[in-house]
């Protein structure tokens, strides 16, 4: 059995420099897909799941730059493709964030379930009751979410039934472009949910926290 042995009692000096957190770094990148700008999004992680969720954007026609300093732009604007093919969603479960941007830009989507063909081995069921509040009409055929938002994505009032990070930041992100205002309760308030809910500010929506676990979201064009 492999072991760390540390021995103690040396003063210790000098500086470590700390990446941005992945879980906080996964949504702000799928919120990209809302902006018609380019994006900058500085100290990222060097993680696979950063590079997966990267390959997965740039699979639907995301243009991403790199440059000497890690800082990555993102231009989303025009996704020429909407699918989020198994090989990439089976990989990470997080792929699912770009549900609710995609519906809330394109009115459209069509990912794999994260667990395959089988729904209950990695339920999504609070993302997709979340969203259908909002106006999105879904089925699930040979392990992929067919979603589509006909009249497009409408506020709502919304509590989720568990506590959930992933439906929360999907319901999020999708509510800062419906029409009108989206009251979510019980939601998750991990620091990434925060980070994320920073970074839609930061980028035009209208999100505000009004009690622990409620946020206010009004749509913006």
């Amino acid at each position: 059995m492999e072991k760390l042995l540390i021995k103690g009692g040396n003063n210790l000096s000098g500086k470590i420099k700390c990446s941005g957190a992945k879980n906080a770094a996964l949504p702000m990148i799928a919120a990209t897909i809302l902006s018609d700008e380019k994006i900058i999004l500085k100290n990222l992680p060097y993680l696979q799941d950063i590079t997966t969720i990267f390959e997965l954007l740039g699979s639907m026609g995301a243009e991403i730059l790199l440059d000497e300093n890690m800082n990555f732009t993102i231009s989303s604007s025009n996704l020429k493709d909407i699918e989020a093919r198994y090989e990439l969603v089976k990989t990470m479960r997080a792929s699912i964030l770009v549900l609710g941007p995609l519906l809330a830009k394109y009115g459209k989507a069509k990912i794999a379930l994260p667990g395959g063909c089988a729904i209950g081995t990695r339920p999504i069921d609070l993302h997709l009751k979340g969203l259908s509040k909002l106006g999105v009409e879904y089925k699930i055929e040979q392990g992929y979410v067919h979603a589509v938002a006909p009249r497009g994505l409408r506020g709502s009032n919304v509590r989720f039934s568990k506590i959930s990070v992933g439906a929360t930041e999907n319901l999020i992100i999708a509510a800062c472009l419906a029409k009108g205002t989206t009251i979510l309760n019980n939601c998750a308030i991990e620091p990434e949910i925060k980070d994320l809910t920073n970074c839609l500010i930061k980028l035009g929506c209208n999100v505000k926290w009004i009690a622990k676990r409620s946020i206010k979201i009004i749509g913006v064009k």
